[in-house]
């Protein structure tokens, strides 16, 4: 007979640890314990929730939804940021359904509208509805959709009669359905912004605050992202009370299994490097490679260079329209080309799992932008590798890169591996003779070509005008990137065992000091050249040798140059000195656990890949002398306007009266089914006689006759051509009557 417990865990669907043998100890026994906590029963959710899991097929909830599903079933409000495909659909759908059917949130009559999920696009809401209804099969909950592009009436008929208890839609429409129809939204317990950055970069700014204003104060809100954009931190801050971030940090850290690699390049042979580069890099086992530029004019430029070379390549920028960049992405998807060449703004969100290499074709002037990028690669715990090219301009960023990562830059004579075998972390050159070449093929076809003449030209303004809005490197940076010494090396990883070992012979030649001077050779012994130089040498011979031998130690780390030197002198400060802030200021910041410094770490904020939208945004914006900070000068585009009652700015074409149409012809339709109703055959109790129901149909017809709130021009049109062939037909017949006579 099996334990009560036992009974309770056994759901189908479900992975339930059994013991099968007797545990040897106790230690053993608290093991299969542990093993099986972690399954959506331990977080508390009710039978009919679990029952839909079951059915659903789920079986162990995925790190996102371990993390969240318990916060926001304590009602908190919470911004968790997550990758599309992650399962953080589940994480808001199954606090919903839970919290609904608690006996604490019983509807109230009239008022079933409980939960709002909102979705950028109309595929992703049919999606989340079908996730709803299915993980909901047995908590007898109604869900509906809202969307745009379909009948706005028949979504009046939804949201007036019995509203459904959750509604996923879409904000523009949603918005729309409020404002006609006067909805009130006070009995709102939970809403959702799913995938919120992408609302934002759609513009349903306006509409999500207008719909945020709507809503009662004790409301829940979740709000999952993939990124953080400085206007949704923004918009957290606003519209959220005291959140919990959640972060899984997939987007932030570097998986282990990303493989990096620095080029130290000159600006102008940039091209011939990175064509040098896809030789290497595209395989058979690797063949797709995602290359990074800074403007839409680099992208075009690099797209009919490789074209050139022989290399298949496709492109995707911000200015291109949808429909071609989801071609594009089509076409390397299905491994139809070879490189994708993007900027950053088109590559946010871009979700390519079986990718291997990233190149920075352009050095990113932010190192979460420089994470994110190579974060493409080496996902879903893959191998991945992320090359990128330096120039001298660049180096003060990949300092200010390596202090963000905490990484340190390896020389190529401090590896002994070359190939593959090369470690992560080294910067090098690419092979002079092979970088020349190239870069005399790229000059023959910037000559020969037109097109590729005028591309080049184009690039090298629209790089002007990117260095302008480009983010310096720290000061910092700068002042470290004047001492370093760039490496004139060839990267390991770009040469073989032959290669390497010419090298290594080069460098011992290039190292060797011969024991005579240029003045000792091919003179005689008792020259006096020869005889002199033997004099110094006896001379400064002890003060020579320290001297190499303190390079070599230095060189090696050894000896230290800076300790005779004198520091400066710190300041000392009277004891009735008061500083303006407190001793241990930067550890209470750096232990305080609060959304504002979370969000300010994950916040990523993408600039523009073309000087045309870069003017356009610094266009958009003026300065608010009262809120003291850039606002955007006509947020409105050009459209005309209405004000809302929260204060909020919606399109007028938002209060149609469409819904007041719809609600009297509705109310028509319904005094006609009265009608039909009353024409049925009726129990005898029912009867009444027949000059009354006479007088009813002569008052009808007369109120309807005076009465023109129900007819549009179609009807009044219809009701002349009837009154016109009347006439008609009484002139027909009264024509023949008078011909009848004149015969007799």
């Amino acid at each position: 007979m099996l334990k009560p417990k036992e009974k309770l865990d056994d759901l189908p669907g479900f992975e339930v640890p059994t013991d099968e043998t007797a545990p040897e100890n106790e230690s053993q026994s608290n093991k299969k314990k542990k093993k099986g906590s972690g399954g959506f029963q331990s977080m508390g959710l009710s039978f009919p929730i679990l029952k839909g899991i079951a059915k659903r097929g789920y079986k162990q909830p995925t790190p996102i939804q371990r993390k969240t599903i318990p916060l926001a079933l304590e009602n908190k409000d919470v911004v968790a940021m997550a990758r599309t495909g992650s399962g953080k659909t589940a994480c808001f759908v199954l606090p919903i359904l839970d919290k609904l059917i608690a006996p604490t949130n019983k509807p109230m009559p009239g008022k079933n509208f409980r939960a709002l999920i909102l979705s950028p696009t109309r595929e992703l809401a049919l999606q989340t509805l079908k996730f709803v209804r299915e993980l909901g099969k047995f908590t007898g909950l109604s869900s509906a959709a809202i969307l745009g592009g379909e009948s706005i009436e028949q979504q009046f008929s939804v949201m007036s009669g019995k509203a459904p208890d959750i509604v996923v839609a879409t904000p523009g429409r949603f918005l729309h359905i409020c404002i006609e129809m006067n909805l009130k939204l006070d009995n709102i317990k939970v809403i959702v912004f799913d995938e919120a950055d992408r609302l934002f970069e759609l513009g349903f700014g306006e509409q999500l605050r207008e719909i945020v204003a709507r809503l009662p104060s004790g409301r829940q809100t979740l709000l999952f992202s993939a990124t953080l954009p400085k206007m949704l931190v923004e918009f957290a801050r606003a519209g959220l009370s005291d959140p919990v971030l959640i972060r899984l940090d997939v987007d932030w850290k570097l998986p282990s299994t990303l493989w990096l690699g620095w080029i130290y390049v000159r600006a102008e042979l940039k091209t011939a490097a990175l064509l040098l580069l896809l030789e290497r890099v595209l395989t058979d086992t690797t063949p797709q490679a995602v290359v990074f530029a800074a403007t839409k004019h680099h992208v075009e430029y690099l797209h009919m260079i490789l074209q050139k070379s022989g290399i298949s390549s496709t492109y995707a920028y911000s200015g291109l329209d949808p429909s071609a960049r989801k071609i594009a992405l089509g076409r390397f998807t299905n491994n139809k080309c070879s490189v994708l060449i993007v900027t950053d703004v088109a590559a946010r969100g871009l979700d390519l799992p079986a990718l291997d290499t990233v190149i920075n074709y352009n050095f990113p002037a932010k190192p979460k932008l420089f994470v994110h990028r190579v974060g493409r690669s080496a996902r879903a715990g893959r191998a991945g590798r992320a090359w990128s090219l330096v120039a001298a301009g660049d180096v003060a960023h990949l300092l200010d890169l390596q202090l963000f990562l905490g990484a340190d830059l390896k020389c190529p004579d401090q590896v002994s591996e070359p190939g593959p075998a090369c470690p992560s972390g080294v910067w090098g050159c690419m092979p002079p003779s092979a970088l020349e070449m190239r870069h005399q093929d790229v000059m023959a076809w910037e000559k020969n070509y037109n097109e590729i003449e005028d591309a080049a030209r184009v690039m090298g303004r629209g790089w002007q005008q990117y260095m302008r809005w480009r983010e310096p490197a720290s000061a910092d940076a700068n002042k470290r990137a004047k001492a370093t010494t760039p490496p004139a090396l060839t990267h390991p990883a770009l040469l073989d065992e032959g290669q390497r070992a010419v090298l290594d012979l080069a460098a011992q030649i290039k190292n060797y000091t011969p024991k005579g001077t240029i003045l000792e050779l091919g003179v005689k012994h008792d020259s006096p050249m020869n005889v002199a130089m033997k004099t110094m040498k006896k001379k400064h011979g002890k003060l020579v040798q320290r001297v190499r031998e303190n390079k070599k130690l230095q060189a090696e780390g050894i000896l230290n140059t800076t300790e005779g030197k004198s520091k400066k002198k710190e300041v000392v400060r009277d004891e009735n000195y008061i500083p303006h802030q407190a001793s241990d200021q930067v550890t209470e910041v750096g232990m305080a656990v609060n959304f504002n410094s979370g969000a300010a770490a994950a916040e990523l904020d993408v600039g523009a890949d073309s000087g045309e939208a870069a003017r356009a945004q610094h266009h958009q914006m003026r300065w608010d002398r009262k809120r003291k900070k850039m606002v955007h000068a006509d947020p409105d585009g050009g459209r005309k306007m209405i004000r809302t009652e929260s204060g909020g700015r919606v399109p007028a074409s938002f209060r149609s009266g469409r819904y007041e149409e719809w609600r009297k012809r509705n109310a028509q339709d319904q005094d006609e089914e009265e009608d039909t109703n009353a024409n049925r055959k009726r129990p005898v109790s029912e009867f009444r006689p027949h000059w009354v129901k006479h007088n009813e149909a002569i008052a009808k017809k007369k109120a309807t006759a005076s009465s023109k709130e129900f007819r549009d021009k179609a009807q009044i049109v219809k009701d002349r051509i009837r009154k016109e062939k009347i006439k008609q037909k009484l002139k027909h017949k009264l024509g023949k009557k008078g011909k009848g006579k004149k015969r007799k």
